[in-house]
């Protein structure tokens, strides 16, 4: 921390002091044996401090606190809080004392003054207290600017000025990942995993209190960091939830857009917001820090102009036995499209009906739903492929391959034959 003294001698004299949570007394116990030169001489010691525990000699911990004996570290997201007090040091009464104090970041200044009305006078060995609080959202220089304006008892106005600098750190580092999850069999757009690091940066261990994500409006989140579903669910984490310096966690969040969204193809696409995370966490003594991240975007997945997906299908089919699917054609493209469906067989997979078949005319984020049959004629794990819908309009054809895989087995076949 940085003073500027004053150029000259003033009535008044200003302190300011950084309030910050106490700390547990620690010792470090020296002991010998018995046969050592010392004897029982370090043991009495130890056993006639005050500050140490009775009957827990050998514990670092004591029963008092340490007062803070430097300003200390300052982390983003905790909230800032200083003493300031100006003291008459001389016989005169002083007039008019008005305390100012104002923040400095490398963006703003902001008043953390909780007054702004000045004192009428102050008698000597007064003296004029104020406590400030801010919760501090920048990382960098902070300069705390204290000014003092009086008036001395023959009329004179005084002013002088303190600054106060300190460095805000970044207490965590947090990186996130997105996974598109492909959900053929839903009705709805498909799912996103979002995968968030937390690391501790800091030098002493964090109570991770809480660390939620709050969607943006298109989307609702479910938490998938606990055993068991619901209120109760135990933590992935275990019962403690300390994270040590430079101890990392993975928290994982599925996001689904809601129906009102979802049903509308062309407006999950491109950057979207996903949301924010909030991080709650303790440190010394209960001391609170809290970090929200600015609102987190993702590349949406390109359809292109068309949109294949299976609404219905089996698991199991049996072999050379017809079976039925669900497809479900979204027009992404912001133009009307007149499709025709063509169905190409494969060497285990053939389609059943007719290929080339007129399927009309599809608006722009429009939708449409047709039942197929196939027929599986190879056992085993098996694609499903060879459709392909050309657009009439452009000479345009699109093709879908590998869209779902199915499990072709014989039912007549048993473990005992």
């Amino acid at each position: 921390m940085d003073v500027n003294q004053a150029k000259q001698e003033h009535l008044l004299a200003l302190k300011v002091m950084r309030l910050t949570k106490p700390t547990l007394f620690t010792n470090m116990p020296v002991t010998c044996e018995d046969r050592d030169l010392p004897g029982d001489l370090f043991s009495q010691l130890m056993k006639n401090d005050p500050s140490i525990i009775k009957g827990a000699e050998m514990l670092m911990l004591g029963e008092m606190l340490t007062l803070p004996q430097n300003f200390g570290n300052i982390f983003l997201g905790e909230t800032f809080s200083s003493y300031i007090s100006v003291h008459n040091d001389s016989n005169q009464v002083v007039k008019d004392i008005l305390v100012k104090a104002d923040l400095q970041t490398s963006s703003q200044r902001l008043n953390l003054s909780a007054s702004s009305a000045a004192v009428s006078e102050l008698q000597p060995d007064c003296c004029i207290d104020d406590v400030i609080h801010h919760e501090v959202k920048e990382i960098g220089t902070h300069i705390l600017v204290c000014a003092v304006s009086y008036t001395t008892g023959s009329g004179e106005k005084m002013y002088f000025r303190k600054f106060f600098k300190f460095q805000v750190l970044k207490p965590l580092d947090v990186k996130t990942k997105f996974y598109n999850a492909e959900s053929d069999l839903s009705s709805v757009t498909d799912e996103v995993f979002l995968e968030a690091q937390i690391q501790n940066i800091t030098t002493s261990p964090m109570f991770m209190e809480k660390v939620s994500l709050e969607p943006s409006m298109m989307y609702s989140v479910s938490e998938l960091n606990s055993v068991t579903a619901g209120e109760d669910g135990e933590s992935t984490f275990g019962k403690m939830s300390y994270l040590q310096p430079m101890d990392t966690r993975q928290y994982l969040y599925c996001l689904k857009p809601k129906p009102e969204f979802a049903e509308k193809a062309g407006v999950i696409k491109g950057v979207t917001v996903i949301g924010k995370l909030d991080i709650v966490w303790k440190t010394n003594l209960g001391e609170r820090g809290r970090l929200q991240t600015s609102q987190l975007q993702r590349m949406a997945p390109g359809y292109g102009d068309v949109r294949l997906s299976l609404e219905y299908i089996q698991d199991t089919v049996n072999i050379e036995e017809p079976f039925d699917i669900t497809c479900k054609i979204t027009n992404c493209s912001e133009r009307t499209m007149d499709l025709v469906l063509e169905m190409c067989n494969s060497r285990s997979i053939h389609w059943c009906g007719v290929s080339g078949r007129q399927l009309g005319k599809l608006g722009p984020s429009a939708s449409l739903s047709i039942p197929l049959r196939l027929l599986a004629s190879v056992q085993g794990l098996q694609s499903i492929s060879g459709l392909r819908l050309t657009d009439t309009f452009l000479k345009r054809t699109y093709e879908y391959d590998d869209i779902a895989q199915v499990c072709v087995v014989c039912p007549f076949w048993s473990p005992e034959s």
